[in-house]
């Protein structure tokens, strides 16, 4: 059957859509899929939570008493023949025997491996704030690579407009082989950082794959547009908000409690423990079975190079802890001071970018390029003006997406794992 030249392409491009698919490129990654399943899978998030279980485990072996000792044996008279029976001192002898630590030791000893326990919690929720928004800014990322690979393929047409108006000009003798090749030399540069931005892409998933424990796979697909998500709280209140409900000020207090108990275990040490003996001794013949009970006390006789350091280096541990609270919060405080500033820095320029210098600089390329169509106008003022436009709207979408990143740092900061949801427009 006889089809046109057109007919043929269009059937040719049909059959190619058929047999490949569509690419997974074009598949839709939506940002709280990919929170849902780092929070799930995250190798970092399943080895804390085997850590916190661990811990856990730890607290009634503290509290436990130590193990009792049973001992047996036997006592003979002379080494000349066996005289069980014959002889008074001849006995089998069992004995056991438990050891007691003075009180308040065992409650104390729980009680610190409990506080460690409960600052890992603390942690492994701080943990889980970090995924999320590591996932996010990955997330970002990689949408501003696909973004940046669609502003070029978006210029290159212009550049290949540029090329077909210069390869015009020179048939008709009105320009020089120099600006041709200067027309196709910009447009291969574009194609070569095109390139470079899949490269990109490709490290990007796979960083998000370490993230999300996902294995290795087809690509994840392209991100959605953010959603641009207001910020109310002002600078004093954002702080606020985040020493309140930081987990790891939550974790640093939970290891002064620790601390404050070492201190107190420490200071128990002075006093003995003590354990307690009792021990049968069975005897034949006309002889009689005996027992006895003794009680064992440790004298702290040595407690000027043993206890008493063990308190001084109790109490500088607390100290130690309390200065890591108060450095902590200055951490805090200046992450979240940070980040409000890169937020309404980005906006600033983002407003700068998007209703002053892209609009005049659209207009600018328009008044180029026909002014190079009518020959008032050199190549080299076209291009220019083109490839500054192009760093424009790159530079307006790499603030609007440094703009989302430092939200969700704040989010994280300062909202906890309630701010998980949301990011991205549907």
């Amino acid at each position: 059957m006889w089809m046109s030249a057109k007919t043929q392409r269009t059937f040719i491009l049909t059959l190619m859509v058929f047999l490949l698919g569509t690419p997974a490129y074009a598949q839709e990654l939506k940002l709280s899929d990919l929170v849902e399943e780092a929070l799930k899978n995250s190798p970092e998030i399943l080895a804390s939570q085997a850590k916190i279980e661990a811990a856990r485990y730890r607290v009634p072996q503290a509290k436990s008493l130590p193990d009792p000792m049973f001992m047996f044996g036997y006592q003979n008279e002379g080494f000349n023949r066996y005289t069980y029976g014959e002889e008074q001192g001849s006995q089998w002898m069992f004995s056991a025997s438990q050891q007691f630590l003075f009180p308040g030791k065992r409650s104390l000893k729980g009680e610190m491996v409990q506080r460690d326990a409960e600052s890992m919690e603390a942690m492994h929720e701080l943990l889980k704030l970090k995924t999320v928004a590591r996932v996010k800014e990955l997330y970002f990322d990689l949408f501003l690579t696909y973004k940046n690979i669609d502003l070029l393929k978006d210029k290159r047409d212009l550049f290949l407009r540029i090329e077909e108006l210069t390869l015009a000009r020179y048939a008709s003798g009105k320009a020089m082989q120099q600006e041709v090749l200067m027309a196709q030399t910009e447009k291969y540069m574009l194609l070569e950082k095109e390139e470079m931005f899949k490269q990109k892409m490709q490290s990007l998933e796979a960083m998000l794959r370490a993230v999300i424990g996902r294995e290795v796979g087809p690509p994840l697909g392209r991100p959605n547009e953010p959603v641009y998500q207001p910020f109310s709280l002002n600078t004093d209140e954002a702080v606020k908000t985040a020493l309140n409900k930081s987990p790891e000020i939550k974790s640093r207090n939970k290891i002064i409690e620790a601390a404050d108990t070492k201190l107190l275990m420490a200071q128990k040490e002075y006093y003995p423990d003590f354990n307690i003996n009792a021990t049968y001794f069975n005897r034949e013949g006309n002889f009689k079975d005996m027992w006895s009970a003794t009680a064992t006390i440790n004298i702290p006789l040595y407690f000027k190079t043993k206890q008493e350091p063990a308190v001084m280096e109790a109490k500088a541990s607390r100290a130690q802890a309390k200065q890591e609270l108060e450095a902590v919060k200055l951490m805090i405080s200046a992450a979240v001071k940070d980040n409000l500033s890169m937020q309404r820095s980005s906006e600033k320029l983002m407003d700068l970018y998007k209703n002053g210098l892209i609009p005049k600089n659209t207009q600018d390329v328009e008044l180029a390029l026909t002014g190079y169509a009518n020959g008032r106008t050199d190549l080299i003022i076209v291009i220019s003006r083109l490839k500054t436009l192009l760093e424009y709207e790159i530079l307006y979408w790499n603030q609007r997406v440094e703009r989302e990143k430092a939200i969700a740092r704040l989010q994280a900061i300062t909202e906890g794992l309630a701010s998980v949801p949301g990011g991205e427009k549907k």
